[in-house]
């Protein structure tokens, strides 16, 4: 696992200890999940993140940012995976940052992320299954413009965002690589239906019906979108394994600590041997995964040709490794594990949405043998 750096540790310092207080279950998920919150998250919090310059992390110091990477943003995704917070950063400090870098909207879209006030999504499934080569959304030509028409399926935040990152296909057929492009969608242009996932986060379904834009909204180039695409799902991809092993390491400790509380036969349950090798093989399946994140990360930041097959690797390894141990803690938790007054049922809800983001365990699974020529 790749060596933190003494700046790298005062960052995930400084996230563990301000999610840990102010980004907990009860004062977040819990609060706005029992409120009937239409957003899903605190709009207070997510200022707060950029109060604390942690929304330009993958922004240049030279457009205000932190001038980081994806090692970086890992780190801070691991502590929001372990407190469950819920929060755009993924899907618009990291995702969206890295899919509009270095076009015009980074300069219109940038300023608001970093002060915690704008909200970015990325639009790109449109079946059950993450296969953004099937793109059948199409975006025609009209005047000096483009007009869309199509569907859009779990748009994380679609319900709230600023702006949408809709990948649609300007030519070609779905299953090409070539032939999409990257649109801003301003919010409102699109017709929203919100959903409630089974974290209790939103998404939506996009409709675009003759949604008309100008040529302005093209992120990058026009029948080339498949570049910022890849950039944005590789860091989106990598985020999702950074919060999946924070997911897995909260469910983790979790279980730990109420095998040193609860008694039965007159001993503590931790003390049987059985359950001890459960949480070693755990302990050690999560910084297997933790350590694939990291070297993702790492590779992405420098540019590595074997990003994308590790990114792979990382994402299939953490929603693994992560399915295992909610799974074991809501099991070990015994009957209390299955009720909403305990919140080890609330980690098994959130790996369940985070293994299918970005692509499920076998996606991945799929594209590791791929990429290695299988």
């Amino acid at each position: 696992m790749p060596l933190l750096t003494d700046d790298q540790k005062m960052l995930q310092e400084t996230a563990s200890s301000f999610l840990a207080e102010e980004g907990s279950i009860t004062k977040q998920l819990r609060q706005w999940r029992d409120s009937g919150c239409t957003d899903g998250y605190g709009s207070d919090l997510w200022k707060q993140f950029g109060e604390l310059g942690l929304t330009g992390i993958c922004i240049p110091e030279e457009q205000g940012g932190l001038g980081l990477g994806a090692v970086e943003a890992t780190l801070v995704l691991e502590e929001i995976g372990r407190n469950l917070t819920p929060s755009p950063f993924l899907t618009t400090a990291v995702v969206g940052a890295k899919a509009i870098a270095g076009t015009a909207h980074a300069e219109r879209w940038y300023p608001g992320i970093l002060s915690g006030e704008a909200v970015l999504t990325l639009a790109v499934d449109e079946n059950r299954r993450h296969a953004p080569e099937q793109t059948a959304l199409t975006a025609e030509r009209r005047g000096n413009g483009f007009v869309l028409n199509g569907t859009k399926q779990f748009v994380v935040h679609g319900n709230s965002a600023d702006v949408m990152l809709t990948v649609a296909r300007t030519a070609g057929s779905p299953g090409e690589e070539s032939g999409l492009t990257l649109f801003a969608v301003p919010k409102g242009a699109a017709g929203v239906e919100s959903v409630t996932l089974a974290d209790s986060s939103k998404a939506a379904r996009l409709a675009f019906n003759n949604v008309e834009l100008d040529a302005d909204a093209v992120v990058g180039d026009v029948d080339n979108g498949w570049a910022p695409l890849s950039r944005a799902l590789d860091a989106g991809r990598v985020g999702a394994a950074a919060e999946l092993v924070g997911v897995a390491a909260g469910a983790s400790t979790m279980t730990v600590d109420y095998l040193k509380q609860r008694k039965q036969f007159g001993k503590l349950i931790g003390e049987f041997q059985s359950l001890q090798h459960r949480a070693a093989h755990l302990y050690g399946e999560i910084e297997i995964a933790r350590a694939c994140a990291l070297k993702a990360a790492e590779l992405i930041d420098s540019g590595d040709a074997k990003a994308e097959l590790m990114v792979a690797v990382a994402k299939a390894k953490a929603a693994d490794v992560a399915s295992l141990s909610v799974r074991e803690g809501v099991q070990m938790h015994g009957g209390i594990g299955m009720t909403d007054e305990h919140d080890i049922g609330l980690y098994l809800k959130r790996e369940a949405v985070l293994g299918e983001l970005f692509g499920d365990v076998y996606y991945h699974r799929n594209k590791v043998a791929e990429l290695s020529g299988y």
